[in-house]
């Protein structure tokens, strides 16, 4: 470290690592509003936010997959604190959140535009917020990671888009908040892949089940039925995880 350089705390780090994975890969630089954003509340530059994020790209494993190296400047606790994070999907992206509004002055619930009037109280609120935080945080970071696009179809318009589970929400507790576990789809897709009447492969293709074959003179079947043996758009990182679309294809697909 520089002479005059503050080091950074592990709650400055899992803020940076939370903001890595709600920006789309190519809006990392000193530029973004969100990294000026952040910046401001940790009393940084944007620019040492900037850097710090693409040292987290250093050691994000769908990006060494791919050849991206990031920055290569990593400190011992960015990597702690990094594993920390991608191990802990359940609770670190809500401490995190918890602690940017501390920062804000607000609550969790305000950041998160949760409505507060129908909210339980006592403990049993606790855990609808940590719910729901998680489930959106989860969406914008699959967002993110797809940049907002359909991985089967190409649509491009957020408002339309699911961030949809590979392994259930209900069935894989440990995997809810794992974005490996995510897929950007559309409503149709999104409830077609969950009923198991596309699946993707391996290789990242959509597979079309027979059932849906058999019915090609129904009205719409066509828009699922035409992606066959098509390549999904892939997302910039956080790739889906092959064995979790193996037991898709095992488990729900109807063949």
């Amino acid at each position: 470290m520089k002479e005059g350089q503050r080091a950074w705390t592990r709650d400055e780090l899992i803020l940076a690592i939370n903001l890595y994975c709600k920006l789309p890969f190519g809006k990392l630089d000193q530029r973004t509003p969100e990294v000026k954003q952040l910046a401001k509340l940790i009393d940084r530059t944007p620019g040492s936010v900037s850097f710090k994020l693409n040292n987290f790209a250093s050691l994000d494993p769908s990006l060494q997959a791919r050849g991206i190296k990031g920055a290569q400047n990593t400190s011992k606790l960015d990597k702690i604190v990094w594993d920390e994070f991608y191990n802990n999907w359940s609770d670190l992206p809500f401490e995190s959140e918890k602690r940017k509004a501390t920062l804000l002055k607000t609550s969790v619930e305000k950041i998160n535009e949760i409505d507060e009037a129908n909210l339980p109280t006592g403990k049993e609120r606790e855990r609808v917020v940590k719910v729901r935080v998680n489930q959106r945080f989860f969406r914008d970071m699959i967002m993110a990671a797809y940049n907002d696009t359909c991985c089967i179809t190409g649509l491009r318009n957020r408002e339309l888009l699911v961030a949809g589970h590979i392994q259930p929400w209900g069935v894989d507790e440990g995997n809810r908040l794992n974005p490996r576990n995510g897929l950007a789809l559309n409503y149709l897709h999104d409830k077609a892949f969950e009923i198991g009447l596309i699946t993707i492969t391996e290789k990242y293709t959509v597979k079309v089940s027979k059932a849906l074959k058999k019915n090609l003179e129904k009205p719409n079947v066509n828009l699922l039925s035409r992606y066959e043996g098509r390549k999904i758009h892939l997302p910039r990182r956080f790739l889906p995880d092959i064995e979790f679309l193996r037991n898709h294809q095992r488990e729900r697909f109807q063949g």
